[in-house]
């Protein structure tokens, strides 16, 4: 039985997330709807990882295994002809049975993006946080480097059934245009509300209300009371999931 990978982008905003949920509408779930039509069986459906209500894609992967034997381009064209349009398969191949989409992911990359402007524009909302306030960048670079690293991040996460928080965040990246910054986050695997949570303390840190020299006592403490808000997820997309050569 052929095992195909594929790459997708998705706008989240309609979406519960990711991940199957009952009664409602996820892109893992719209996906295995899509597949079961298409192969007339249920389809397990594997992605990189979950994405949270509203959280955008542009380099999901995901990988699944199906009687049906038919060409990667022929697959990607099923879908994409009874997907909705806020979710497109932009790529498809047949790997080795041995892939697995969440489990042999290596590293992964996230991008923020925040809009500074006044008034910002009807076809940007759904994708940026707007705030329109001034932000201390070279203080929010400064503390974005005391995060890199293998650390514990439970300060930047949810209470959750996991025992290791333990994570590399190997790049914190700043991209300035214009009103527009973007923040790019990679690492070897990132926590609940992770990144959004980095992402408010940053701006928490840009504004004055946390030092920078506070970013270690933060990662100390495991506390998540202690770290900035929760950013909004709309401004949140998963840009690159990556695997290994061989794979």
């Amino acid at each position: 039985m052929p095992n195909y990978k594929i790459k997708i982008q998705y706008d989240g905003t309609d979406f519960h997330g990711w991940q199957i949920q009952k009664d409602r509408i996820t892109i893992q779930g719209e996906i295995s709807r899509v597949l079961k039509i298409i192969t007339g069986s249920k389809v397990r459906v594997t992605g990189s990882g979950r994405t949270d209500a509203g959280v955008h894609a542009l380099g999901q992967v995901a990988n699944f295994v199906t009687k049906l034997n038919i060409e990667a381009e022929s697959m990607l064209k099923a879908l994409n002809s009874l997907l909705p349009p806020t979710i497109r398969i932009i790529e498809s191949e047949v790997v080795p049975d041995s892939f697995n989409a969440m489990f042999n992911c290596i590293e992964k990359t996230y991008r923020y993006t925040i809009y500074h402007g006044r008034i910002i524009s009807p076809f940007l909302y759904r994708y940026a946080l707007h705030y329109p306030y001034n932000l201390d960048f070279e203080k929010m670079e400064q503390a974005a480097q005391k995060l890199i690293g293998e650390k514990d991040f439970s300060a930047f996460t949810v209470k959750s059934s996991a025992k290791n928080h333990v994570k590399n965040l190997k790049v914190i990246r700043f991209n300035r245009k214009g009103d527009i910054t973007d923040i790019y986050f990679t690492g070897n695997g990132f926590l609940r509300y992770m990144v959004r949570t980095l992402v408010g303390t940053l701006i928490e840190i840009g504004n004055g209300k946390i030092k920078v020299e506070e970013i270690e006592e933060i990662i100390e403490s495991k506390d998540r009371s202690k770290a900035g808000p929760t950013s909004p997820p709309h401004g949140l997309f998963l840009i690159e999931a990556r695997y290994p050569e061989n794979l």
